[in-house]
């Protein structure tokens, strides 16, 4: 057990020095602006192009395990949004915000630095494609979901474009696209550059569980959702278990990718999910609250998964 505390009490204790240090300057949320660009704009998309350069190419081609990952999110999503539905007759945009808060995970801040602090660079793979076409769809989803509930304003056309361009250019995807493209070519920058892209590359995971941290302290929690005990449920414990089934069911994976599926899958709700809440002004307090919850849930249910991986209680193929 030492060895999953080692593990873990490093990587929730940047949070909790994040959160720590926010409630003892209280200085406000803007502060946080630019360590947030470095993060999104530098930090991460470097650590992504790093690891995905030097991948085989043949190994960024795996559909299947796309698919399941896919599959098992959406599985979640679309549970939690028929009940959200239900409960609500027929209310879509608070449905969608519930349905988000039970299944994005926070695979950007928090995926690349546990994945690979928890399996090595070898879950550097796994951890991009769940990381690009997660995001792929749920950029999509969301705007979609609230067109059809009335809440998107914007012409079809230019709420497609507008799509289009937020998958595009975000930095996340346009530094996995460039990582596989000298992937597939074999490029390999020269050894001043690789050193820059290095260094930033290991600023990438303290910096944003700091900042995630700080987020965190200066959110405020005055409205708890009466559905977070069935959020935090599908969040932290069934959607990892519907990732590991899905996985086990479709195909050969190796451990590390099955594993690094499975812990991206168990990760909290993604601050995104409240900035979506923000965006359509819908369930937005009980967004921050998930946010927050599923967060502090998440340091027991995240040790337990990685005990049960490092100590062989899980096998690496459900159906073998």
């Amino acid at each position: 057990m030492s060895d999953v505390i080692g593990l873990v009490l490093p990587f929730f204790g940047m949070i909790f020095v994040g959160f720590l240090v926010a409630r003892i300057t209280r200085q406000p949320l803007e502060a946080l602006g630019w360590m947030n660009i470095f993060i999104v704009y530098v930090a991460l998309p470097a650590l992504f192009f790093q690891l995905l350069a030097k991948t085989p190419f043949e190994q960024l081609t795996e559909w299947s395990f796309i698919l399941g990952s896919l599959i098992a999110t959406y599985g979640i999503f679309t549970l939690m949004f028929a009940w959200s539905v239900f409960v609500s007759r027929g209310g879509i945009a608070p449905a969608t915000i519930t349905a988000l808060a039970a299944a994005y995970g926070n695979i950007g801040y928090m995926g690349p630095g546990l994945a690979l602090l928890a399996f090595g660079e070898q879950a550097a793979v796994p951890v991009a494609l769940i990381f690009c076409f997660e995001n792929i769809v749920h950029f999509t989803v969301a705007p979609m979901m609230m067109a059809l509930s009335g809440k998107e304003k914007a012409p079809p056309l230019q709420l497609a474009l507008g799509v289009v361009k937020k998958i595009a250019l975000h930095p996340f995807i346009i530094a996995t696209a460039l990582g596989v493209a000298a992937a597939y070519v074999e490029f390999r920058p020269p050894l001043p550059v690789d050193r820059f892209l290095d260094y930033l590359a290991r600023a990438a995971a303290p910096c944003a569980l700091f900042a995630m941290g700080v987020t965190l302290a200066l959110r405020p929690l005055n409205r708890v959702p009466h559905e977070l005990a069935l959020i935090a449920g599908l969040k932290l414990i069934v959607h990892p278990l519907l990732c590991y089934v899905v996985l086990s069911w479709i195909g050969n994976f190796s451990p590390t990718w099955v594993f690094s599926a499975m812990l991206l899958a168990a990760l909290p709700t993604a601050t995104n999910v409240f900035v979506i809440a923000q965006q359509y002004d819908v369930w937005v307090q009980r967004a921050s609250a998930s946010v927050l919850i599923t967060t502090c849930l998440s340091v027991v249910t995240v040790t337990a998964l990685l005990y049960a991986i490092r100590h062989g209680i899980l096998a690496a193929d459900l159906f073998p």
